[in-house]
């Protein structure tokens, strides 16, 4: 072996270690980066549903749900009504409205006021809550596709069991779901 062949023996080992050891300086390993990419995104599950599973509803929760849903069809099929009672009845529908036209500006304001604060809260819990339900959806992924895998090779039929539930990472928030609950 000549003293070159030693050199590069010595700096580089014996060939196989080239692509290990002294590429691997100047580009990631794509299965390495992959390995960590999904683990990350499986943390970030995880936290996530951790952070977004609540508990199910109790029965007042239910109820007040129920009763919340009732100001926009009553809102609704109150304008009808009112329609209808104009082509019913015009003197009586003339008279309510003479009785409309005394309220005050600022109670107009206020009754909107009020039913965009109504409005606008169930927007943003609907819009919370749907988010929830988005995250827990997305954190089963990881079993869909298990199962999925184990169909095609022919080798299980079933979802794996669903992970066990981590405890909330974060102390502070732990604490104040225990405390709301």
């Amino acid at each position: 072996m000549g003293l070159i062949e030693r050199v590069v023996t010595l700096l580089f080992g014996d060939g196989r270690n080239v692509v290990a050891r002294t590429a691997e300086v100047f580009r990631e390993n794509a299965e390495a980066g992959a390995k960590r990419r999904s683990a990350e995104r499986g943390a970030a599950l995880g936290q996530f549903d951790a952070e977004f599973s609540g508990g199910q509803q109790g029965l007042f929760d239910r109820i007040m749900d129920g009763v919340n849903r009732l100001p926009r069809p009553a809102l609704a099929l109150g304008t009808l009504g009112l329609f209808i009672s104009a082509m019913v009845d015009p003197v009586w529908f003339a008279a309510r409205m003479q009785g409309i036209a005394l309220v005050p500006e600022p109670l107009w304001w206020l009754l909107g006021v009020i039913v965009s604060f109504y409005f606008g809260a169930r927007h943003q819990f609907k819009g919370q809550a749907f988010r929830r339900e988005i995250a827990q959806s997305a954190a089963q992924a990881p079993r869909v596709a298990a199962s999925i895998a184990a169909l095609e090779s022919g080798t299980g039929e079933a979802l794996p069991p669903e992970p066990e539930r981590r405890e909330d990472p974060n102390p502070a928030l732990r604490a104040w779901r225990e405390q709301d609950r």
